[in-house]
């Protein structure tokens, strides 16, 4: 059950040969087996998780089932779900109960899917290792001396331990991407404004974009369909029609454009994982794709644009948490202003922190035109090369991290090397476009490499054709890690 697809659930909660509660009951006794060894999730409500089982059992005894009707979705704890404790992997919040729900999960309350808790994460989404949260680190279940990548480590982990049928993360450089490439599952980063970000807890906004991880790109399309669509409540949310996402699933991959950045492919990719990402352009060859060689010559300003614009966004979205409205408060001050100072010393992280002295530098009097203003016209030049290059391929394909996952602690001390771990996932958010990974190998060490596909504005169904097509030709998605002996895990 647990490697079964979100499809063939579906259809046996339809014809009773499982319950919702039955179904949900099973996650949550192996959440209580593994997450021990994982630290996977932050929040678990057995209750209120069965309770939302049982309705679902109702829903689907009276016809009115979808497809994700009784299917446990882990979310992310970024996202703020009604009654439960919404922390953002931080002190800051490590005592905030939302009183509302977020987007995203309204929309999975209203397919009837049960909230089965909420994951882990780098503190506010900063980071590329689940390192930095307030609630300790996330182990990668297929090494537990490796990180899971971040932020969206916990849900990452808990999908590729099969914790959780599917998840909820966020990318704001990568962090959909690159823990799907180092835990061995499938994540998808829609077009920016596709998935609304009202009550997700923001980082950079101009970059912020939820979106699901899962076993497969099919299991991703049902997601997606239900994570989907307008909101008024997001300036940023975009106005379209509803999409369904897996209409082009089983579409012939005969004739497809690969381009293939020269870029992604230099100095600094391992050698273990070039040849990882080799044998799947070989695999996608057999498919009928043709590769292109094509460049993004502004590739290497992505990183160092990013970690101007993000930081500076994100001193300006803290700025709220002060202790005066929610949340941390220090317990000791003499007055208002050493509430605040205090508050925020105690409650971040030192990542946090680095990243709001950072934005609020290149935001002062001063540096905004030598910085940010800067940041922002290369941004530009960075999101131009992806038109070029799309008008010579239909996708583009690349590792989605340079190595794969690295040992716990092996960067804590060195921020630049853990940054350049999301060099080839930044610049699409930087242009706002749609990018998935999905599995693609082991390398020499055993841990998964991912396989990078971009695809231009507003085509994740394509996107997921090309991922689906693949891993109908490849079993990489269905291998699961060496755990939990007596779960029902195997290697």
């Amino acid at each position: 059950m647990i490697n079964t697809s979100l499809k063939e659930l579906s259809a046996q909660l339809v014809s009773k040969k499982i319950s919702s509660v039955e179904l949900t009951q099973t996650f949550l006794d192996r959440i209580k087996g593994l997450n021990p060894k994982l630290n996977a999730f932050i929040t678990i409500d057995e209750n209120k998780s069965l309770a939302q089982a049982k309705a679902a059992d109702a829903l689907i005894a009276s016809g009115k089932a979808g497809p994700l009707t009784g299917i446990p979705v882990a979310q992310k704890d970024i996202f703020c779900a009604e009654g439960w404790l919404s922390t953002c992997g931080s002190k800051m919040l490590h005592n905030f109960v939302s009183p509302y729900d977020a987007h995203v999960i309204e929309q999975f309350n209203r397919s009837g899917a049960v909230n089965l808790g909420k994951t882990n994460m780098d503190e506010f989404a900063m980071g590329s290792s689940n390192e930095t949260s307030y609630f300790g680190k996330v182990k990668n279940p297929w090494d537990l001396d490796a990180v899971p990548g971040g932020s969206s480590g916990g849900s990452a982990a808990a999908v590729a331990a099969r914790l959780c049928p599917a998840a909820t993360g966020t990318d704001t450089g990568g962090s959909i991407r690159q823990p799907a490439a180092l835990n061995g599952i499938t994540g998808i980063k829609p077009t920016y404004g596709v998935v609304s970000r009202y009550g997700m807890i923001a980082f950079a906004s101009s970059l912020d974009q939820g979106g699901p991880m899962a076993k497969s790109a099919e299991d991703c399309a049902l997601l997606l369909n239900v994570m989907a669509g307008f909101d008024a409540r997001d300036s940023t949310s975009l106005e379209r029609e509803k999409e369904d996402y897996g209409r082009d699933l089983d579409q012939p991959l005969k004739g497809l454009r690969i381009g293939l950045p020269k870029e992604y492919f230099a100095a600094g990719l391992s050698a273990d994982v070039a040849q990882a990402i080799e044998a799947a352009l070989a695999e996608y060859r057999k498919l009928g794709a043709q590769t292109v060689d094509i460049s993004l010559p502004n590739s290497k300003l992505a990183v160092p644009v990013y970690y101007v614009l993000a930081p500076a966004e994100a001193s300006s979205n803290l700025a709220r948490f002060d202790g005066v409205r929610y949340g941390y408060r220090a317990p000791e001050y003499t007055d208002l202003a050493d509430m605040y100072g205090k508050t925020r010393a105690q409650g971040f992280g030192a990542e946090v922190k680095r990243r709001i002295m950072i934005g609020t530098y290149v935001l002062s009097a001063g540096y905004y035109d030598a910085y940010y203003l800067k940041a922002q016209k290369l941004r530009r030049l960075i999101a131009q090369d992806f038109t070029n290059a799309f008008a010579q391929c239909d996708m583009i394909m690349g590792p989605t991290s340079p190595t794969t996952a690295f040992n716990l602690g092996e960067k804590s001390d060195d921020p630049v090397s853990m940054y350049l771990s999301d060099i080839y996932t930044i610049a699409v958010n930087l242009a706002g476009l749609p990018g998935m990974s999905i599995p693609a190998g082991f390398g020499a060490n055993g841990r998964p490499v991912g396989l990078q596909i971009i695809g231009n504005y507003f085509s994740e169904a394509k996107m997921l054709n090309v991922a689906h097509q693949y891993q109908m030709a490849t079993d990489w998605h269905t291998r699961l890690p060496p755990l939990g002996e007596g779960l029902g895990v195997r290697g």
